[in-house]
């Protein structure tokens, strides 16, 4: 069966060309961004690589090991942080947690580089790759053998709508993507999404609530919210989200756990 994040080709396509659920921009990086890239890339940026030692020589949390192996600081993966102003701030109101954030633009990638060191931020680093191959490639699933080795949270903050019909293959929260995240967070970590956009906000309900691994314990404890989160202390109101609230816009919050 065809993923639809990674898009399908005939057989004979040596390359085939996946649908991706974003785009290369091509905005402008500025120079305190350019700056951040060449002073503290060098111990922030994580590289990719095709294989699970890069990410375990960082963190102890994916290391192999013996079943009591202490479990060490929580491990949250980031997917998409735009210029990392809502990163930034999380990572500052939880300094024991470590986390991993990945993105693709790289004005964005600076932009959080360069919040890091205004902040004198050091619980994170940053993957400037797709988000789904460094599931495939770097992050092993979580093994009950060694269940120390996984990730304790996701968050997944505004991804891009795709507003039009014929576009809505690239959204990001699809199943496969989702059944990817299940499979590497611990029992009771959690994956957190947020959208402005309510009909997104109506399907990530649905993909997260077709996944066998995830559970919705916000339908017991706040029933008003029909499946929805109140957002939880640790997300800051951006800037823009700040606007769209003045606006009258609405912003959704779902979080899901694993079973």
């Amino acid at each position: 069966m065809p993923d639809p994040i990674r898009g399908s080709a005939p057989a004979n396509v040596a390359h085939p060309k996946a649908i991706r659920s974003f785009v290369r921009r091509a905005g402008r990086t500025t120079v305190g961004q350019t700056r951040a890239l060449h002073e503290l890339g060098p111990r922030f940026l994580v590289p990719y690589e095709d294989g699970l030692d890069t990410l375990a020589g960082i963190y102890p949390q994916l290391a192999n090991g013996v079943g009591d192996t202490p479990a060490g600081r929580p491990l949250v993966l980031e997917i998409g942080f735009g210029m990392g102003e809502a990163s930034a701030q999380i990572a500052a109101t939880l300094p024991g947690t470590d986390f991993l954030c990945c993105e693709v633009h790289e004005p964005g990638v600076g932009a959080l580089l360069k919040r890091i060191g205004e902040q004198g931020l050091t619980n994170i680093r940053i993957l400037a790759h797709d988000a789904v191959e460094v599931l495939d490639h770097m992050l092993p699933p979580w093994d009950a053998a060694q269940p120390q080795r996984g990730l304790d949270g996701v968050h997944i903050f505004f991804p891009d709508p795709w507003h039009k019909k014929r576009h809505h293959k690239r959204r990001l929260i699809q199943g496969p993507l989702i059944h990817r995240l299940a499979e590497r967070l611990k029992p009771g970590g959690y994956l957190h999404c947020a959208t402005d956009w309510q009909p997104y906000a109506q399907q990530i309900l649905q993909v997260l609530s077709a996944e066998e691994r995830l559970v919705n314990r916000q339908r017991d404890s706040h029933p008003e919210l029909q499946g929805y989160a109140p957002r939880p202390g640790y997300r800051p109101l951006t800037k823009f989200e700040q606007r769209g609230v003045r606006l009258g816009h609405g912003v959704w919050d779902i979080v899901f756990h694993r079973a």
